[in-house]
C-alpha cells in the first residue's frame, strides 16, 4: 500500500461491493489506490468524512442539456453545475437539440461545446433517425457516444421514428444498447381532443397508460425478432412494468425520481404544467407498480430525465406548454428521502444509480468504489433535513417541482476523477470533466 497519495477521504463510511462499512480511501491520478486504514499515509488533500457516506459517483443516463439551440433554457455548463450540486458525477446527455445530434459532425461539436465546460463526466446519445440508419453502426462506437436514442412518441423537438419498419431497421443494423421513449404516435394522434385547454390534469388522460404499454409492447417484439438489446426510458405504467418483468432478456428498465413520488391528479392540482412531462406522472396505482418493480428487481436504473423549460414557457395555458422539469439536481436527496423512509435501501439506490448503469452500458472503471476504479464520489449526509429551496437549484431555469418539499439525506460533497467538484453547496474548482468511455467504442477503453 503506498505511502502517499494525491488524495485522502477520511472517516467516512463506504458503501461497496463488499457492503457497507467505515474506511479510507487513498486516491492518486483520478484513480482509487487503496481502500482501508490510511490513518500512517500522507496525502496532498485530506477531507474529513467523519459521519458521512461515501457511496460509488451517482451517474444520470437521461439528462437534457439543450446545447445547442434551446440554450435559454439550459446549456452544459449550468446542466453540469445542476448536476455536481446534486451530487451527481457523470451524465448521458440527450440529442434532441438544435441541431439534432444524429451525425459525427453534431456529436463532435458536444464533446468541444463540453471540454471545458462542464463540471462532471459526460457522453451524448446520437438520436436514430430514417435518414441516418446506415450511419449508426460507426455512431454508436464513436468515442463519447453512450449509444442510440429515438424516439418512438414525439416529444420535445422533432426525432421522431413511429413506425414498426423504421424501428426495426435501426435495431437491425446497431450492436449496443438502444434507448428507446415509448408511447404509440398513432394512439397520441387519436386522442388529443382529450386535452382540455387550461387543464394540465388532462395530460395523463391524453397520454395514457395504454399508448405506453402499446409502443412497449411493440419495442420489445422488434428487440426479439431481430435479436437486439433495448432500454425502456421513464417507465410510467404498472402494466409495462409487469409486461417488462417477462422480457428481461431483451430490455432494460429506468424509471424516474418524479414517477416515484408524484401522483395524479394531486400533482397537477398543486403544480399545474409544471408537472406536466412525457410520459406524464400517474395515478397512485401505477407509482406502487413502479416501486414493486424496484423491489423485484425488474427496475435496472434511474435516470433523472432532467428536461428544463423556463417559468415563462411553462406558465403558458396548457396545452400549449412544453412537457418536463429540472430533476438532475434533485435526484440524489429525493431518493435519499425515500431511502430514509425505507421504501428503499442504500445498496439498491447504489444499484440504480452506479453499478447499473455501468452494468448496462458497459462503462469502463465506473460504478463502483474499488481499487483501479476512477476515484468518482458522492458524499451524502443521510440524516441531514433540509427544505430545498429555489436559490439552490443551479439550472437555468431555476426552478424544481420539490420546492418546499423537506427531505431526509443530502448530497454534502462530488468528487470526479480525484478532484472535489463540490462541498456543502460550493463548487470548489474549475469545470474539468471528461468524455466517460465505453468498453464497446473504438476508443477509449
Amino acid at each position: 500500500m503506498a505511502d502517499s497519495f494525491d488524495l485522502i477521504l477520511k472517516g467516512g463510511t463506504l458503501v461497496t461491493p463488499a457492503g457497507i462499512g467505515a474506511a479510507d480511501i487513498g486516491v492518486t491520478a483520478g484513480r482509487i489506490r487503496a481502500i482501508g486504514s490510511l490513518s500512517s499515509a500522507a496525502a496532498g488533500e485530506v477531507v474529513d468524512c467523519t459521519g458521512l457516506t461515501i457511496l460509488p459517483g451517482v451517474i444520470d443516463t437521461q439528462v437534457h442539456f439543450r446545447e445547442p439551440g434551446l440554450d435559454h433554457k439550459e446549456d452544459l455548463e449550468s446542466g453540469s453545475r445542476a448536476a455536481v450540486m446534486g451530487g451527481v458525477t457523470a451524465v448521458f446527455e440527450m440529442p434532441n437539440t438544435n441541431p439534432q445530434t444524429t451525425s459525427a459532425a453534431a456529436l463532435e461539436d458536444k464533446l468541444k461545446r463540453a471540454n471545458g465546460r462542464m463540471h462532471c463526466d459526460f457522453a451524448f446519445y446520437v438520436g436514430g433517425t430514417h435518414e441516418n440508419v446506415a450511419d449508426l453502426p460507426e455512431l454508436e462506437r464513436l468515442p463519447g457516444a453512450a449509444g442510440i436514442k429515438v424516439f418512438i412518441g414525439s416529444s420535445t423537438g422533432s426525432l421522431l421514428v413511429a413506425d414498426d419498419p423504421g424501428v426495426k431497421a435501426i435495431l437491425k443494423v446497431i450492436r449496443r444498447r438502444a434507448a428507446f421513449h415509448c408511447e404509440d404516435e398513432p394512439r397520441l394522434n387519436e386522442r388529443k381532443s382529450l386535452r382540455v385547454p387550461g387543464d394540465s390534469s388532462s395530460h395523463p388522460v391524453w397520454r395514457d397508460e395504454v399508448a405506453a404499454l402499446t409502443a412497449t409492447r411493440r419495442l420489445v417484439t422488434l428487440a426479439r425478432e431481430v435479436g437486439a438489446r433495448v432500454h425502456v426510458l421513464h417507465v410510467t405504467t404498472a402494466e409495462e412494468m409487469a409486461y417488462l418483468a417477462d422480457h428481461k432478456d431483451v430490455a432494460s428498465v429506468e424509471v424516474t425520481p418524479h414517477h416515484l413520488t408524484m401522483t395524479a391528479p394531486d400533482c397537477y392540482q398543486r403544480l399545474g404544467t409544471l408537472a406536466q412531462m412525457n410520459p406524464p406522472v400517474r395515478e397512485a396505482r401505477h407509482k406502487d407498480g413502479l416501486w414493486a418493480g424496484i423491489a423485484s428487481g425488474v427496475v435496472d436504473v434511474l435516470g433523472s430525465d432532467h428536461a428544463p423549460h423556463t417559468l415563462e414557457e411553462k406558465a403558458k395555458d396548457y396545452p400549449n406548454t412544453p412537457s418536463g422539469m429540472t430533476g438532475v439536481q434533485t435526484l440524489v436527496p429525493m431518493m435519499l428521502d425515500h431511502v430514509a423512509a425505507g421504501r428503499l435501501s442504500l445498496e439498491r439506490f447504489v444499484d440504480l444509480t452506479s453499478a447499473g448503469p455501468a452494468r448496462l452500458f458497459n462503462i469502463a472503471c465506473k460504478g463502483r468504489i474499488v481499487e483501479g476504479y476512477d476515484a468518482d464520489f458522492t458524499v451524502v449526509d443521510l440524516k441531514r433535513r433540509v427544505t430545498i429551496t429555489r436559490d439552490w437549484i443551479a439550472s437555468k431555469s431555476q426552478w424544481s417541482p420539490y420546492e418546499g418539499v423537506e427531505v431526509t439525506g443530502w448530497p454534502v460533497g462530488t468528487f470526479v476523477r480525484g478532484r472535489k467538484v463540490m462541498w456543502e453547496g460550493e463548487l470548489t474548482g474549475p469545470s474539468g470533466g471528461s468524455a466517460v468511455r465505453f468498453l464497446e467504442t473504438l476508443q477509449g477503453a
